[in-house]
């Protein structure tokens, strides 16, 4: 059952994609927040410009539990591509990686290899203090829901069939393109038919005798129905927030907007929020140019992942953000500063009123992290603040940063864990939330816990009392 324990705060405000303005955020059901991520195709380990889109949506659910919501959070998962010809030229990354790992186009390796870098993301995630999503919906494991929705996009008229497939009509949804952006023939990452009735249109099914059977023809779903089918299973129909990156707004975003509102007959997302992209060295990230940097690199020069956490909110979701090893050094340099005087703050005090209400302004504000960070420092050097007042301040603004503070004093509470040392507080919702998932049987979400456990250095084993938990790692965020 959903609850919460306090109203929610008024007077947040959002970009909306969809209008290219700041809105007052209202929500579909009073206290609650329904949220969609597209999430990664998981063809390879995760470079930090997809972790920055991948950590969006946690500062988004931080902000609206902050002010008293409810948020359920989704983000799916792109296991399989297509199968497209095997020659370089083909832009599925999934089949990429097939080739890559030197094994068959078939489906069964795609869902070896994308399994592997599903864990990987999650672990990078879970370093990264995001907390753990409701879930991470496969598409793989959803394929019918998608054949459901062709089909009802061709009994209404809203898609035909060609001799390699089906498409949908986009002259028939007179309010394509509504969020903008260069809407192209480039709709579909499943092939291009002379058949189209305009150049707009889209593929919904590609026919493949490699793939899954349907009514019409063995084939693959379309890339855009995936999240549709996925996002209104678990939100419903009508959901508050679509997030993603940039790139997805002119065609992957307005694909699924025609196909969802001419199959249901109502608004899909009310809110869509996009991130900008992230640069290296002021050059474009792309695995092509050989330019990436993942987290296990970032950890390799000796900085902490929470430091990149840290980066990332130094800089606005909707700003390009440009990555130097020199910056993001700094960054770590900061924090280890922000958390050692963090830490020899004393006592136990009261949220400074005045503090929080700057907070509160820019943080409400379309999630203003560089604003709340000047904010957090601020606080820590005025000295006119008592220290008990300040600690306890800087615990409340924490609870949106997720930088970690106070995880040195953090114990878990129920004594039926079993730990050697004090646990961080991410580790602890992870602990409870894996023994949420178990008690409902849910052991797949529980395997997904406790890979994300591992990859932040901590080891849970199920006792004969309890879960059992051990530090596996030296890496200290302070």
């Amino acid at each position: 059952m959903w609850f919460f324990s306090k109203k929610p705060k008024e007077g947040i405000y959002v970009f909306n994609t969809k209008g290219r303005e700041k809105q007052l955020f209202e929500p579909v059901k009073t206290g609650e927040v329904r949220m969609y991520t597209c999430g990664p195709t998981v063809y390879d380990v995760a470079h930090i410009g997809n972790l920055r889109a991948a950590l969006f949506p946690d500062i988004v659910r931080r902000v609206f539990e902050y002010a008293g919501y409810k948020v359920k959070s989704v983000i799916n998962v792109t296991d399989f591509g297509h199968l497209a010809a095997d020659d370089e030229t083909s832009e599925d990354k999934m089949t990429i990686a097939l080739r890559r790992e030197d094994l068959p186009l078939t489906l069964e390796n795609m869902k070896i290899v994308a399994e592997k870098f599903t864990q990987i993301f999650l672990s990078d995630m879970a370093a990264l203090n995001a907390k753990p999503a409701l879930a991470y919906p496969r598409a793989s494991d959803h394929v019918a829901g998608m054949i459901a929705y062709i089909q009802m996009l061709l009994d209404k008229g809203y898609a035909y069939k060609t001799s390699d497939g089906i498409y949908f009509d986009t002259v028939k949804f007179p309010e394509y393109g509504c969020l903008g952006g260069s809407v192209s023939a480039e709709h579909s990452r499943i092939g291009v038919s002379e058949e189209k009735h305009d150049p707009r249109d889209f593929s919904l099914w590609k026919n493949d005798d490699r793939g899954w059977d349907s009514p019409w023809q063995k084939g693959f779903p379309g890339w855009h129905i995936e999240c549709v089918a996925m996002a209104t299973r678990y939100l419903g129909k009508s959901f508050d927030i679509h997030a993603g990156g940039v790139d997805l707004i002119p065609i992957h975003h307005n694909n699924e907007i025609a196909e969802a509102e001419a199959a249901n007959g109502k608004s899909y997302a009310r809110y869509w929020l996009h991130n900008e992209f992230l640069t290296i060295d002021g050059h474009k990230v792309s695995k092509s140019l050989g330019n990436t940097v993942s987290l296990q690199q970032i950890r390799d020069r000796g900085i902490h992942p929470v430091a990149l956490r840290y980066w990332f909110l130094t800089g606005h979701y909707r700003s390009l953000m440009n990555f130097t090893w020199e910056a993001v050094q700094g960054a770590h340099t900061a924090l280890n500063r922000a958390q050692k005087m963090f830490a020899d703050l004393k006592g136990t005090g009261v949220v400074s009123e005045a503090y929080k209400k700057k907070f509160d302004e820019v943080i409400f504000d379309d999630f203003n992290t560089p604003e709340a960070i000047a904010t957090l420092w601020e606080l820590l050097k005025d000295s006119s603040v008592e220290e008990s007042v300040k600690r306890a301040t800087v615990l409340t603004f924490d609870k949106v940063l997720g930088l970690g503070f106070g995880n040195t004093r953090s114990r878990m509470k129920s004594s039926k864990v079993s730990v050697e040392e004090e646990l961080p507080e991410d580790i602890q919702e992870l602990v409870k939330e894996r023994e949420t998932a178990r008690a409902e049987k849910n052991y797949a979400r529980a395997d997904e816990i406790r890979a994300a456990a591992g990859a932040a250095g901590y080891t849970i084993e199920d006792g004969p009392e309890g879960p059992i938990v051990k530090k596996t790692t030296g890496i200290d965020a302070q």
